[in-house]
C-alpha cells in the first residue's frame, strides 16, 4: 500500500499507534509517529543497499548525538576549529588553551573535532569535563586527543556531513583558528549558514596568528570577492578577527549580553533579550536598520506569539518583534550587535 503522513494508513495507522505505546516513554509521539513512516517508505521505494545503509547509519549518528548534547542544552558551547598539525609548542596552540579556558571560567564548553593540534588545544583548556569530541573515522586512523579518550561525550561520526551538524547545531559561538583545508572548509560552511539565515544568528571569531593569517585571508576577501561584487559589505559584520584570546572572548561574551535567541515566523522576526528595551531604543534600531524592515513595519515589543508554545521556558524573556526582510543577514548581525549596547 502507499503510504500517507496523514492518519489514512487504516491497519498500519493502528498498529503505529499499538507499537508506540508499547515502546513507552514516547515524547511528541505524533512525530515519532512520521519518523516510523519515513522509514517504512524508504523501505518501499529503495532497492539500492548502499542508499539505505547511508540513510540508515545517518539516523543513527544523529540519535546518538542527540542522546550525548541533550543533557546540556542549557549551557553555551563554542565550537573551536584549527589545525589538526598545529604543536603544543607553537603560539596558537598556548593561546587556543588560554581563549577556551577563558569560556569555560565563565561557564561555557567546548566542542572540538577531538584530534590533535588546535582540537586537542581547545579541550585542553577547557578541561575535559567542560568538552565535548566530535571525531571522525578517517582512512588514516584519527583517535582521539589524550584530553577525550573514553570522555562519554566523545562522538565518533562516519560521516563529515552529520559531524558537521553537530559543529553547527550545537553551538552558540564559533572561534576559528589557522588550519588548512578541513579548517577552511567548515569556517566557509559557518559563513555561509550564516550569510543565509539556515543556522541561528552567533558570534564567528577568527583567531589570529603572529604572521597574519586571517589578516591575509580579509586581504583577499575585500580584493576580490567584495570588490567584484560577490559578497556584500555587510557581511563583514558576520566575522570577528583577533590576535588577542582575551578579546576573542569578550567577542563572544558580550553577544548574548542582551540578545538571548530568535525565532522566525513566517515574515516575522522575534528577538528574545534579557532585558527589555526602551521606546526610544526601539526608535533608535528603525531609524539605523531600515534595511532589515519591510516597507510599512515597526520594529514593536511583544508578548510571546502562539508559534512559541514549544519553548516555554523562555516565555517571561522580554522580546521585540517586526516584519523581516530575508536578505540582509550580515546586518542581522550588526543589529544584534547594537542592541547589546543598550
Amino acid at each position: 500500500m502507499e503510504l500517507s503522513f496523514s492518519h489514512t494508513n487504516e491497519e498500519v495507522d493502528r498498529l503505529l499507534d499499538r507499537l508506540i505505546s508499547a515502546a513507552g516513554g514516547v515524547v511528541h509521539p505524533h512525530l515519532v509517529r512520521e519518523l516510523i513512516i519515513s522509514s517504512l517508505k524508504i523501505g518501499q521505494e529503495t532497492s539500492y543497499m548502499p542508499d539505505l545503509k547511508l540513510i540508515n547509519r545517518t539516523l543513527r549518528e544523529m540519535r546518538y548525538t542527540t542522546r550525548v548534547f541533550g543533557p546540556y542544552r542549557e549551557r553555551k558551547k563554542v565550537t573551536i576549529f584549527g589545525s589538526a598539525r598545529t604543536r603544543p609548542d607553537e603560539p596558537i596552540y598556548q593561546t587556543c588553551i588560554r581563549f577556551s579556558r577563558l569560556l569555560a571560567e565563565q561557564g561555557w564548553m567546548a566542542i572540538t573535532g577531538g584530534g590533535p593540534g588546535i582540537m586537542q588545544a581547545g579541550n585542553e583548556g577547557a578541561g575535559s569535563e567542560n568538552s565535548f569530541a566530535v571525531n571522525i573515522k578517517l582512512p588514516f586512523e584519527q583517535s582521539a586527543n589524550p584530553v577525550m579518550h573514553n570522555n562519554p561525550r566523545l562522538v565518533t561520526y562516519k560521516y563529515f556531513f552529520n559531524r558537521k551538524v553537530a559543529f553547527v547545531k550545537e553551538a552558540d559561538a564559533v572561534a576559528v583558528f589557522p588550519g588548512g583545508f578541513g579548517t577552511l572548509d567548515e569556517a566557509m560552511e559557518v559563513f555561509t549558514l550564516v550569510q543565509t539565515g539556515k543556522t541561528s544568528p552567533k558570534p564567528l571569531v577568527l583567531v589570529d596568528d603572529e604572521d597574519g593569517f586571517w589578516e591575509q585571508f580579509f586581504e583577499f576577501v575585500k580584493e576580490q570577492l567584495l570588490a567584484k561584487g560577490l559578497i556584500s559589505g555587510e557581511d563583514f559584520s558576520i566575522f570577528t578577527i583577533t590576535k588577542d584570546e582575551k578579546e576573542a572572548a569578550a567577542v563572544i561574551e558580550t553577544f548574548y549580553k542582551n540578545y538571548h535567541s530568535i525565532r522566525f515566523y513566517d515574515d516575522r522576526i522575534i528577538v528574545r533579550l534579557t532585558r527589555e528595551l526602551l521606546p526610544e531604543q526601539l526608535d533608535m534600531l528603525e531609524q539605523e536598520f531600515p534595511e532589515l524592515i519591510l516597507p510599512g513595519g515597526r520594529i514593536v515589543s511583544c508578548e510571546p506569539l502562539l508559534v512559541e508554545d514549544d519553548e516555554p521556558e523562555l516565555a517571561l524573556l522580554p522580546r521585540i518583534s517586526f516584519p523581516f526582510n530575508h536578505f540582509h543577514y550580515g546586518l542581522l548581525i550588526a543589529f544584534i550587535n547594537r542592541i547589546n549596547t543598550f
